[in-house]
């Protein structure tokens, strides 16, 4: 049965029907008719009749008055997916293991999990995860106060003893959290092969204060915040794309210098003997190749192509033909690259261009010499502290500044070029596919700058400082872990509006007649189909409140 506008003329009636079959065929039969719509309204009979018949339903008693009703409501869908991910990685076993001898008085791992959820949905201070925690139905953690989360911080980042330091990286102490990354990988051992691939890359994260007693220093900042102390942190990805590792340095140690300490911890600490690493043309020296070599390691590396003499006037100036492939890209776009193979002096180089890139290159150039040419209309004194321009002119003796051909010609021979070096076997084409891969990498930590936004840290120690930043490590643990479930589904989900969906899934408990509801919102968005990729059933709408147990949000009096 449902309700039925007819209208007759100029009026319009409410009626009562049910869809009947008779002969094969569905009709409308009108049980009642209520009256005309206009006068119903006018006298609020059909308020009254309404709320006559919702008396015999509590369910829509419940959702009908929750409109109108000051509710308290708390997330739930972020703490159940993430919740799941949480306990199948490994990550809540491997915790409760490390901290069975250990007595702290408070829910540790919950703790911990706490504030792996935050950095994920928001982040921010451990200061600004407390309050947060109150709007959030994660199990066990509504007990939990600051120093709880402080203390939890500082036992993940706290140093081991000496008998574990032997592996140690030079400035990185081995700490729990280090313990915790080696029993993850163990996990999932049995995926690499003899030879694999590690993609590796560091980023820089500034303090608003010191950072600690050793990892606060200055140093390059990636993040153009020069006058502030900063960290390195360093992240290592499978060739699934799946986070090995992290490793956090002073803020003053150079790219060059952290790549081979990663490399022996993987050998010595995660029994990964031979790999082929792959990693950015900051991490490219002339010690660091050394080293790799004499460790029998297999590496693609990218090359500094302007800076590189060799690079520069041989291997650019090589005219062997290249090899064409095209990759296609989501909307049904593709990428043309090509690559060759350059020898000198039995050091292979792999050189690459992406014509897409180069396109977009000479473009920007043009529109860059477009406006000089502009500004030398206007004289000299409007170029004055423009580096974009400076690389395009020349001065000559007694006359104003003028573009140069010849460089000008020179910026064009790197429009879409990137030069690789390596040792590998590898055909010139499968040697840039996987350099490419390393784009993995780049968008975790696009992704971990998010993440990772835990300024302004509050900690003092360099151990609760790790253990902060190593719950970022964790939460790119658990979003990868999510986004491989969603692909194995057909499913593609951007980050944010996905997250964004979760969080609107909320449930509120409500009182009526004495008995206690818990009332949950509908699922927007992918929710419901990341909850199936996932093998989670979407709780209930609504369903009532087991007496025996506490309330999860205050109750609602209707």
């Amino acid at each position: 049965m449902f309700f039925r506008q007819k209208r007759s003329g100029s009026r319009t009636y409410l009626q009562i029907v049910e869809n009947v079959r008779a002969g094969g065929q569905v009709r409308q039969h009108v049980i009642a008719t209520l009256g005309r719509m206009d006068e119903l309204a006018r006298s609020g009979r059909l308020e009254a009749l309404l709320a006559s018949g919702a008396r015999f339903s509590d369910q829509v008693m419940l959702l009908s008055q929750a409109h109108d009703t000051a509710l308290t409501a708390r997330r739930i869908g972020p703490p159940l997916v993430f919740g799941r991910l949480w306990e199948e990685t490994g990550i809540k076993a491997v915790l409760d293991a490390l901290l069975d001898d250990r007595s702290f008085g408070f829910p540790v791992e919950r703790a911990i999990f706490t504030t792996t959820l935050h950095r994920i949905l928001i982040s921010g201070s451990d200061r600004a995860c407390e309050f947060w925690r109150d709007d959030c139905l994660i199990p066990g953690a509504q007990d939990l106060k600051l120093h709880h989360f402080y203390r939890a911080m500082a036992w993940l980042g706290e140093p081991l003893g000496p008998e574990h330091q032997d592996a140690a990286t030079p400035g990185a102490p081995s700490c729990t959290k280090d313990l915790i990354e080696e029993q993850l990988f163990a996990r999932r051992r049995d995926l690499f092969s003899e030879l694999s691939l590690c993609f590796f890359d560091t980023t820089s994260l500034y303090f608003e204060g010191d950072g600690g007693a050793t990892l606060g220093r200055r140093g390059h900042s990636k993040d153009y915040r020069p006058q502030l102390n900063q960290m390195i942190l360093g992240v290592v990805l499978d060739d699934a794309g799946r986070p090995i590792c992290s490793q956090m340095w002073p803020g003053n140690t150079a790219d060059v210098t952290t790549l081979i300490p990663v490399v022996d911890r993987l050998a010595r600490r995660f029994g990964i003997t031979r790999v082929c690493v792959v990693a950015d043309r900051g991490m490219i020296s002339r010690a660091t190749l050394e080293a790799l070599e004499q460790r029998r390691l297999e590496y693609i590396l990218g090359v500094r192509e302007r800076s590189t003499k060799e690079v520069r006037d041989r291997v650019l100036e090589d005219d062997g033909p290249s090899l064409p492939i095209v990759i296609e890209r989501a909307g049904g776009r593709e990428t043309e690259l090509e690559a060759k193979e350059v020898r000198i002096a039995g050091r292979r180089y792999i050189v690459c261009r992406n014509e897409a890139q180069a396109k977009e290159d000479a473009a920007t150039r043009a529109a860059v010499l477009a406006n000089l040419r502009d500004k030398l209309r206007q004289g000299d004194k409007s170029l004055v502290g423009n580096t974009a321009y400076r690389r395009f002119l020349k001065a000559p003796a007694d006359a104003h500044f003028e573009i140069d051909a010849a460089k000008v010609a020179e910026q064009a021979r790197y429009d879409g070029l990137f030069v690789l070096r390596t040792n590998t076997r590898l055909s010139p084409l499968a040697v840039m596919l996987q350099y490419r891969r390393l784009l993995q990498v780049e968008q975790v930590f696009r992704a971990a700058k998010a993440v990772i936004e835990t300024r302004p840290i509050y900690h003092r120690t360099d151990a609760a400082i790790r253990g902060h930043v190593f719950c970022s490590f964790l939460a790119i643990v658990l979003e990868q872990a999510l986004m491989t479930h969603c692909a194995a589904q057909g499913l593609k989900p951007e980050r944010q509006p996905l997250l964004l969906d979760l969080d609107r899934l909320q449930e509120t408990v409500l009182t009526h007649k004495d008995k206690s509801w818990i009332v949950r919102t509908e699922a927007s968005g992918c929710t419901a189909a990341v909850f199936r990729a996932l093998g989670l059933a979407l709780p209930p709408r609504t369903r009532p409140l087991d007496p025996i147990s506490t309330p999860s949000t205050p109750a609602a009096a209707l």
